[in-house]
């Protein structure tokens, strides 16, 4: 069971209310541990669907109980393992951060498993139809060349939305080829462009980016207002040009990222060379696009192989 703690610093003593603990949780995250705008946001979520399932009860006397309750009732609301198992992770966080903080005693997650969740296979494009997604926006136009450039780009160095929209023009570096990407938890990297990404990020900084730009900005692709662009816009763009390019595969805001280090690895790149270039910390991650890549091979050798 949770307990309040008998020696609560004195700073902590006008906490009362759930939001003022979600807010002091989050905050924590932020200005501790710099984690990203959509982690918060993630984070914020989870949280908030746990306060409506507790139906006003305070998050410091919750116990054990109360959280088998509520993965019981995700159960029976159909969510999907991989969402409570973040939900999970979220709440111990959450109170990991309080005892920590000596608000209670200890937290109702001690005994909380993490729900089995099988490994989902990113969802990718062939390279036919990647070719075709590329080709869709009219260059004429400097909306069309911008997305050109972005789609080259997204494609060729494999960056997340978020990374791709928030590039600044000082993280391009022309003469040596490479764009400098800052990641998820303020991780750094360095990316190669290839030669078609940087010929179409040439053409649009030089064609169409200030036909485009209607203020002062040092966003690399602005939006249609001439200010940053945000990541919904984008998608919106993608799905766009997927219909004019009649792309009927499942679509993501990743699809590209992962063709990008799926179509690397069937034509022979080292893992660990793709790792460094989509930025995850860990190779397990990576690993999963091999998965791909021998799903791929596997078909390619049904289709071929006379004895297949």
């Amino acid at each position: 069971m949770t307990t309040l703690s008998d020696d609560l610093p004195e700073q902590n003593t006008e906490l009362s209310s759930n939001s003022d603990f979600l807010e002091t949780f989050l905050d924590s995250l932020y200005l501790e541990q710099g984690v990203s705008e959509n982690t918060l946001s993630a984070y914020r979520s989870d949280l908030d669907k746990f306060c409506q399932f507790l139906k006003g009860e305070s998050l410091m006397t919750v116990t054990s109980l109360d959280v088998e309750s509520y993965l019981a009732h995700r159960v029976d609301l159909g969510l999907k393992p991989r969402s409570t198992a973040r939900s999970i992770s979220a709440l111990k966080r959450f109170y990991q951060y309080f005892v920590r903080e000596k608000i209670i005693s200890d937290s109702p997650m001690v005994n909380i498993a993490q729900p089995k969740a099988g490994q989902s296979l990113p969802k990718t494009l062939s390279e036919a139809e990647v070719e075709a997604l590329l080709s869709a926006p009219n260059i004429e136009e400097p909306m069309g060349l911008r997305d050109k450039a972005m789609l080259e780009l997204l494609y060729a160095t494999g960056l997340r939305v978020t990374e791709l929209v928030g590039l600044r023009m000082e993280q391009i570096n022309l003469r040596q080829a490479v764009v400098f990407v800052k990641g998820k938890g303020n991780k750094e990297r360095l990316v190669p462009l290839g030669e078609e990404a940087m010929y179409w990020l040439e053409q649009f900084l030089k064609l169409g980016r200030a036909q485009m730009i209607k203020h002062a900005t040092d966003f690399v692709f602005p939006s249609k207002r001439g200010v940053g662009m945000t990541r919904q816009t984008f998608w919106h763009r993608i799905k766009h040009y997927a219909i004019l390019a009649s792309v009927e595969s499942p679509l993501s805001p990743h699809t590209l990222r992962h063709a990008f280090a799926t179509h690397l690895l069937n034509h022979g790149a080292d893992l660990r060379v793709v790792q460094m270039m989509l930025g995850h910390s860990d190779l397990s991650t990576t690993q999963i696009y091999t998965h791909v890549a021998n799903e791929r091979l596997k078909s390619v050798h049904a289709e071929h192989h006379p004895r297949a």
